[in-house]
Parts: C-alpha cells; structure tokens; sequence
C-alpha cells in the first residue's frame, strides 16, 4: 500500500467506527430537549 492508500484507509476505518450525535438528530435527546422548550411557564407582566 502506497502513503495515500494507507491514509485513505485508515479514514475510512475511523469513519465507519464513530459514531457521532448531532443535535437535530431524533431520538431521546431531541425529545428532552422539546419538553423542556416547551414545560416553561411564560409569565406577562401586565402594565
């Protein structure tokens, strides 16, 4: 294997053994995040 074979190979190894979570991403962490937007109480002030 020639240096950029090698470089290319181990990126990609690398690649398809992270995992990583992004914070749009659906699931649990996106479902918190929605109840606790959306549990906050707004109070008005009134003049």
């Amino acid at each position: 294997m020639t240096g950029k074979s090698k470089f290319i190979a181990s990126v990609v190894k690398t690649a398809k053994s992270t995992s990583v979570e992004l914070p749009w991403s659906r699931g649990a962490r996106r479902d918190d995040f929605i109840i606790k937007r959306s549990s906050k109480a707004v109070s008005l002030k009134r003049a």
